[in-house]
Formats: C-alpha cells, structure tokens, sequence
C-alpha cells in the first residue's frame, strides 16, 4: 500500500476504521442486492423454514393478481383449504378480529432443505379494504393481546399496509391465528366510505415445490424428460444422479436432491416423463375470501330510533284494540 502524505505508513487501527467506513458505504449504496443475497441465503440453506413471504415482497408489487390467485400459489403448487372469520359488521375507529384458520394434520412431517424430516411451519397473507390496519398495541384489549400471542406482523409494504404477513411460524402453534385490526374512520379519511368490502386470504402449511428462479426444490416430484433403461444411480454430495440410457445410447442425467424416495433402480425401463421418486409434499396453499361491512353509527342510531317508534306504535294499537273491546262489551250488556 502507498504510504500517505509525510512519507509514514497508516496503523493497523486506521486500516481497520478505514476498511468498516469504506463497508457501510458499500453496504448502504447497494442495500436492495444484500437484501436479496441474504434472503436467497436464508431460502436456500435454512433447513427449518418451510414459508417465506419475502419471496412475493420482493418479487411482486402487489401479492393479489388481476385474475384474483394470490402469487404464493406459484411455488407453492398444492391446494389446501385455509378459513378466515371476521365480524358482520363493525363500526368506525374500532377493533376487532379476524381469525385465520390454516388446518392440517399435526402428526405428519415434511422435507427440509437439508432433506430430513420434520414439523411444518405456517404463513399467512391477509388482504384487507384500504384504510383496514393492524391494530397498534395501545388499541388492544388484555384479552386480545393474549388471544394474539407472539405473532408479529408485517405490512407488504410501505406503501400498502392493509395487506398484512405472517410467517414462517410454527404450525402446531399457530394453525389459528387471531389478527387485531383496527377499522378506519371515513370522517378521518375521506378515500374511506360505509360501505361492505371484501377480505381476502391466503394461507400456507410446509414447503414450495417451485423457487422463484423456476428450479425445483426438493419437496416436489422428479420425473425423468426421455424413455430408456437406468444405466447407473451415482451419490453426490447433493443427493444422487440418475443416468438414463436412450434406445438410440444416447445418456441424460436427472439430478435429484436428498429428501424425495426413489421409485427407480439401476436396469429398470422408464417412460418419458415417469416419475423417478415420489412426491413428498405434505403441504399447500389454500384462498379463502369473506366480507365486512363499515357500519355507520348514524344509521344504527336511525334504526333504534325506528325500532323504538315501531314498538310504541305496537302498544298504542293494542291498548286501542283494548278500548274498543270495552266499549263494545259494554254496548251488548246495556
């Protein structure tokens, strides 16, 4: 290294401030690629995560598609059923909740990226009416907050904060999840009116079958793209190869990662597109969808109002119906 001015050679000290200041700067001027390196990294070699919503974040500016499929359900191929239950109605500036139901059978197990078994993990999205948020602490009931429980949640995005993520969480925990929301008021907001919306759900249990990339992972099925004899099986460090020889001795290996069971053995004849292990999939994304209404306290205090003279009017006429008995009695007795 070039000595600085004066002809002396920095200190270890200086070198090391010099290297962490010249780090930050790097870091922060290309913050968006270590984002994506570090959630590649997490999604790739975290054995024991089954659902990450930073996949849609980052790949899509709004999670909910124009024909209505929520983009989860592109890795995530098989269909699953997931519940979603909220109130009828609500009034303005209030809290209620919304509870989300992602059911499976506690018992099975799934494929980690490692390959080995184990528990699956859940994630939801839930797509709420502009104006909907999750409820801030300080809005929450004792109750409430321990029906919640650790959860934590996330906003898509800056920009869109009534669609809200959880997950990956544990699924023996949190198969039903409760979220707080809290409503808007539409004399606070005015791109807010009393009117009945639509909530929509998607919910996930274990692995994606499919990366964004469109490689597959090793919770799907293999199967092999030419008809011929299996000539050889070959461990790797990643799992093994399997080698097909052609009629016309042509070879092609299918790369199979550790975790799915193999259907196939050295010499046997295989079929285009045959599978060559099973599916271990034991997971899957569901949708779901209801509706709530934003209720104007006005109009409740209209209808009791109604209700009341309704009711008065109802006595009135019975003790008129009363009356004219009286008088009708006593007209046949004179």
């Amino acid at each position: 290294m070039a000595p600085l001015s004066g002809g002396s050679s920095p200190s270890a000290p200086v070198k090391r401030k010099f290297q962490i200041i010249f780090s930050l700067e790097f870091i922060m001027t290309n913050k968006n690629f270590f984002v994506t390196v570090a959630a590649i990294f997490m999604l790739t070699f975290a054995g024991s995560a089954n659902a990450y919503p930073v996949y849609a974040q980052n790949g899509y500016e709004n999670p909910r598609e124009a024909t209505g499929r929520i983009v989860c359900a592109n890795c995530h191929l098989a269909q699953k059923p997931v519940d979603i239950e909220v109130p009828q109605a609500v009034l303005p500036d209030s809290v209620f909740e919304a509870v989300v139901k992602i059911p499976y059978d506690q018992q099975v197990k799934q494929v980690l990226g490692n390959g080995k078994k184990g528990p699956l993990n859940v994630g939801a999205v839930l797509i709420l009416p502009e104006g909907f948020q999750i409820a801030p602490p300080e809005r929450m009931s004792s109750e409430l907050q321990e029906k919640v429980g650790k959860l934590y949640f996330q906003p898509y995005s800056e920009d869109k904060k009534n669609i809200i993520i959880v997950g990956p969480v544990p699924g023996k925990k949190y198969s039903e999840m409760v979220f707080p929301i809290l409503a808007p008021d539409p004399a606070k907001s005015k791109d807010v009116n009393y009117l009945t919306y639509p909530i929509y759900l998607g919910g996930n249990r274990g692995r994606g079958q499919v990366y964004p990339d469109g490689t597959k992972s090793n919770n799907t099925v293999y199967s092999t793209s030419t008809a011929g004899t299996v000539s050889a099986i070959n461990t790797t460090d990643k799992g093994v190869d399997i080698i097909i020889t052609s009629t016309t001795g042509d070879k092609s290996t299918t790369a199979v990662p550790a975790g799915p069971d193999l259907l196939v053995s050295v010499g046997q004849t295989v079929q285009a597109d045959q599978p060559l292990t099973n599916n271990p999939n034991v997971g899957g994304f569901g949708q779901g969808e209801t509706e709530i209404v934003l209720q104007n306290p006005a109009r409740l205090q209209g209808l009791i109002i109604f209700l009341g003279f309704v009711l008065i009017a109802q006595v009135f006429l019975v003790l008129k119906k009363k009356q004219f008995e009286k008088v009708q009695l006593s007209e046949m007795n004179f």
